[in-house]
């Protein structure tokens, strides 16, 4: 049966490489799993019992950032993607902060049964996901064999005061009193889409996918159009200080646990001083992988090349 997700209103204009395809004819389970009275929508591939990988996505994004991703890892691993609460198709929760949000995590590990077997889940997270995980990791690293981090900000703090003086704000910055905006129709609702922070994607095929799966069609009585699927609740801050994100990169350093880093080479959020900034705080230790010609959304821009990187760490890591 040809994947649900590969539909033409998206992919009619696109030549899918045969990768992708590939990538998506690849078995996958999805559905929802119900932790403390709240769905969760999630993917699953590959084979229970093998060595368990959870994977989750950046602010406003869903778990289909891993959909051809995953497949290339699922022979040799469990893997499950999930969106986070109030994103993709999982429901909100009340006063979710970042707390909230790593128990969470590690309660869905545990309510898919990833915690069952031998060997211990992996984590693999991008962007804001990458906050979430390396929480969870404080809360509950000794439940997890070590976290890989996608392109988190990080930055010296002098670079981050900047960076939030011009206008650039952390993750999941936006206003929760503003309802998502109905649009008459698929084109207009895809021409708001953009990526945060900006950037144009070597995969043009993969920023409509995303767009697309980032939309929900709304048909409600005399109400149609269509609409974004996050719940605006996602932008209620409890813990938006700044002070926070001076303190990333020494709570990764002083992780104590298995941790690499994979970044996009021209990201904007974590580059080679990042790299040099950690390692100036202790931070010898850490593997850190530069994806050639990739910025921040470096699954839509080199998403191979990750798919390598992120062999190569599990590989190193082993068990």
């Amino acid at each position: 049966m040809a994947n649900t997700d590969i539909v033409d209103q998206w992919a009619a204009s696109h030549d899918l490489p045969a990768w992708f395809v590939r990538a998506m004819d690849v078995p996958r389970e999805e559905a929802f799993v119900e932790v403390d009275g709240h769905k969760v929508h999630y993917f699953r591939w590959g084979t229970r019992g093998k060595p368990p990988l959870l994977m989750t996505h950046g602010f406003l994004a869903h778990a289909r950032c891993f959909a051809f991703i995953a497949p290339f890892l699922a022979e040799d691993y469990d893997i499950v993607a999930y969106d986070l609460a109030g994103m993709g198709e999982s429901e909100m929760i009340p006063d979710c902060d970042g707390i909230k949000r790593a128990k969470r995590m590690v309660a869905i590990a545990d309510a898919l049964d990833l915690f069952a077997g031998p060997v211990k889940p992996k984590i693999i997270a991008h962007s804001f996901g990458s906050g979430v995980a390396l929480q969870a990791m404080e809360l509950a690293g000794d439940r997890f064999g070590g976290l890989v981090i996608c392109d988190l900000m990080v930055l010296r703090p002098e670079r981050l005061m900047a960076h939030f003086k011009g206008g650039g704000g952390p993750p999941g910055s936006g206003r929760s009193d503003r309802p998502n905006k109905l649009y008459p129709d698929y084109e207009a609702a895809y021409g708001r889409f953009v990526l945060s922070p900006p950037q144009a994607v070597q995969q043009p095929f993969l920023f409509d996918y995303m767009a697309y799966h980032s939309l929900r069609r709304v048909e409600d009585g005399e109400t149609q159009g269509w609409s974004w699927k996050f719940d605006p609740m996602v932008f209620h801050r409890h813990d938006a200080d700044q002070a926070k994100w001076l303190q990333t990169g020494q709570r990764i350093v002083d992780l104590p646990h298995r941790v690499a880093i994979v970044y996009g080479e021209n990201s904007k959020l974590f580059d080679g001083d990042s790299a040099a900034y950690l390692r100036e705080l202790g931070g010898d230790h850490i593997p850190m992988i530069a994806v050639p010609e990739a910025e921040h959304h470096l699954m839509l821009d080199q998403p191979l090349a990750l798919v390598t990187a992120l062999r190569s760490v599990l590989a190193l890591w082993g068990e």
